[in-house]
C-alpha cells in the first residue's frame, strides 16, 4: 500500500473512564450510565488492562435476583453464576481482556472486534498500558473523508507508481467514496494491482474500474478496421501475381 494508512491511535478516544479491581457494583453502573457506554476496562495500579466489565456481566445479577429455577441455573455456565454473585469489578470482569495496539491499522481493529463479538476495544501501548478506547463508530470515521481528498491521494500516491509512462493520464473521479478509474494503459496486468491499491486508500467505499488496454494501430495490424469499418485489403507482394 502506498502512503500511510490511519491507525487506531488516530481515531481512538483518549479520555477513558476505567475501573479499579475494587470498584463496587453500583459505581460501575453509574460510570456506564454517565458515559453512555456498555463496557469499561479494569486496570491494575500501573494502568495495565486486566479485564473488561460489560453490561452483560452486570445483568447476570438481575437475571437471578428473583430466585431463578434450578433448571435455569443449570443452563448457565459456572462463570455466569460467579458473576451473578459478584460485587466488584475484579469479580465481574472478563479476563484476559481483548485489546488492540495504538499502532494497529483500522482493518486489524475491525477484524479483532468481529472475531470476538465486541463493540469497543481498550487501546494499549507496547507495555499493555491503557492509552485509549476505540469503538465501531470510531473506525467508521474514515468514511467521512472528502471525495476530492481521496481523488488527490490516488493521483499523487497511487497512479504515478503504476502508470507514470502513459501517454494519457488515467482519470480519477470520486463520488460518495466510490472511485471510478477511466483511460487506456499499456500494461493491463497492472490494472488489478491498481484496483487493490485504490481500495486501500482511506475512505474508499468501492472501485469502478473502466481501464482498458492500448488502442491497436492500423499500420501495425492488417486486421484492424479501416475508416469504412471493414478490414483493409491485403497489400500485393512483389513477385506474386496471376
Amino acid at each position: 500500500m502506498i502512503g500511510t494508512p490511519s491507525v487506531v491511535g488516530d481515531v481512538m478516544t483518549r479520555t477513558v473512564v476505567a475501573l479499579q479491581r475494587g470498584a463496587a457494583f453500583k459505581d460501575i453502573v453509574k460510570a456506564m450510565r454517565g458515559r453512555g457506554v456498555g463496557a469499561l476496562p479494569v486496570l491494575d495500579d500501573d494502568r495495565h488492562v486486566m479485564g473488561v466489565v460489560s453490561e452483560a456481566d452486570l445483568l447476570r445479577k438481575e437475571e437471578l435476583r428473583d430466585g431463578a429455577s434450578g433448571e435455569y441455573t443449570r443452563e448457565l455456565r459456572s462463570g455466569d453464576l460467579t458473576r451473578a454473585a459478584a460485587a466488584t469489578a475484579g469479580e465481574l470482569m472478563n479476563t484476559p481482556a481483548v485489546t488492540v495496539r495504538a499502532d494497529a491499522t483500522l482493518p486489524q481493529a475491525a477484524r479483532t472486534m468481529a472475531r470476538h463479538g465486541v463493540k469497543r476495544l481498550p487501546v494499549v501501548d507496547a507495555q499493555g498500558v491503557l492509552v485509549g478506547i476505540v469503538s465501531r463508530s470510531d473506525l467508521l470515521k474514515v468514511f467521512l473523508r472528502d471525495d476530492e481528498q481521496i481523488a488527490e491521494e490516488i493521483r499523487r500516491d497511487v497512479l504515478p507508481h503504476l502508470f507514470a509512462a502513459e501517454a494519457e493520464p488515467v482519470r480519477v473521479r470520486v463520488r460518495d467514496g466510490v472511485v471510478t478509474l477511466t483511460g487506456r494503459v499499456t500494461d493491463t496486468a497492472l490494472v488489478p494491482v491498481a484496483v487493490g491499491w485504490v481500495r486501500g486508500v482511506e475512505g474508499v467505499v468501492d472501485v469502478d474500474c473502466a481501464l482498458a488496454g492500448p488502442s491497436r494501430r492500423p499500420d501495425l495490424d492488417p486486421d484492424f478496421p479501416d475508416a469504412e469499418g471493414s478490414p483493409s485489403p491485403p497489400t500485393a507482394q512483389a513477385g506474386t501475381g496471376p
